[in-house]
């Protein structure tokens, strides 16, 4: 028989995040730090309006892009937000999660050979779906001394006349850094500079602990150039509702909405009419459910700190990157020989690109209760290394 499947897909390495979460899943009194979920409840009112949409009978198909309510909600949310308009009727489409935003971005937009600057550590999607795309993925690696936060020295070095597009995974999975407007404004001069594009992967922007959230969107001239992605899975704890969008120029959108149209369809029903209640009514439990997440982020920040576990500390998403070098051992071994001998499972720097070694992801999008038990374990088996 000829060889069934294609070469692209074999030579792409399977997600690092779902190893350790499927070895955690079959471990008994185990606890799992690794896996970017909200321990929390979808808000009752989204709850309520999903149950109700189902009541109705609302099990139809959407138009391809979405609702146009919860469009319109999408569009008055990101003007309220990030102060960027977008039109409901030709700029936003609602997609599977933000995961199939980046998917059908990079499919719309690139030509073979396209570069695609990707800076790591960073979302795990990124890499395979440029390959996917058939572009070539340009890792710019991020240093701890500055935050992990992508300068603009480190832009121009990596851009070469073949560089079309700019990944900005801002707050960033898996080290929780942020950029500020003056982050930003360096980064936006170098992307009209060189003409390039920007995908900026806001999914984390409303989880965020002593700046609010900057769109590279909203700077001069850049709302053109930049893709917006956004979601309601972090944010929301909408997870499981597998609800996103993505916000682009009429020209782009156009594109992107055929690839949507021919491989999804469109967004779950019942989970848009749910959105639209989250975008309408539920600020004050996303504000509830931020500050729990900041109680944790400082507890663990403290506990590292205790403990000499080096440690930069992050303004954004649910997650702390602490350093694990000192220790002698990769990021692999470390999480593994964690989870065998003290049955709490983070996830290796390394599955969010090669830059993520010597470092671990540690989520605490988990309850207090949960947190101060694994510290504890991980306190014990960092003494023992260092006897």
């Amino acid at each position: 028989m000829r060889e069934p499947l294609s070469k692209k897909i074999v030579e792409i390495e399977p997600s690092g995040i779902r190893k350790f979460f499927d070895m955690v899943s079959e471990m008994p009194d185990a606890i799992s730090l690794g896996v970017g979920e909200p321990d929390f409840d979808t808000p009752w009112r989204i709850r309520e309006e999903g149950i109700y949409s189902l009541e109705r009978g609302r099990t139809f198909y959407t138009s391809n892009a979405g609702l146009k309510e919860l469009k319109e909600e999408i569009s008055k949310y990101l003007q309220r937000k990030i102060q960027v308009t977008y039109d409901p009727g030709s700029e936003i489409i609602v997609t599977v999660g933000g995961s199939e935003g980046i998917d059908i971005a990079l499919r719309a937009m690139l030509d073979p050979q396209d570069e695609v600057l990707l800076p790591q550590p960073s979302y795990v999607s990124y890499l395979p779906c440029t390959i996917l795309a058939d572009g070539v993925p340009v890792v710019i690696p991020l240093k701890e001394e500055n935050e992990f936060k992508l300068t603009a020295k480190e832009l121009e070095a990596a851009i070469t006349p073949k560089s079309k597009i700019l990944v900005l995974p801002y707050p960033n999975n898996p080290t929780g850094a942020i950029m500020t407007r003056e982050d930003l404004e360096p980064i936006a001069e170098v992307a009209k500079k060189h003409d390039l594009y920007v995908l900026s992967d806001e999914i984390y922007s409303e989880l965020t602990y002593k700046y609010d959230h900057v769109s590279i969107a909203s700077l001069p001239d850049m709302r053109e150039r930049t893709l917006v992605i956004n979601g309601f899975s972090k944010g929301f704890a909408m997870t499981g509702w597998r609800l996103g969008y993505i916000c682009a120029q009429k020209r782009i959108a156009e594109q992107m909405l055929k690839i949507h149209q021919f491989a999804i369809m469109c967004a779950p029903t019942n989970s848009q009419y749910a959105a639209i209640e989250g975008l309408r009514n539920c600020e004050d439990e996303v504000q509830e459910m931020r500050t729990a997440y900041n109680q944790r982020r400082r507890y663990l920040i403290h506990e590292f700190k205790r403990m000499g576990l080096k440690c930069f500390e992050p303004f954004g998403a649910f997650y702390v990157f602490p350093c694990i070098r000192e220790f002698g051992m990769t990021s692999e071994e470390f999480a593994t020989r964690l989870l065998d001998e003290e049955k709490v499972a983070a996830v290796p720097g390394t599955a969010f690109g090669a830059c993520g070694e010597g470092y671990l992801r540690v989520s605490y999008a988990y309850s207090l209760d949960d947190l101060k038990e694994a510290v504890g374990r991980l306190g014990r088996f960092v003494e023992r290394l260092r006897a």
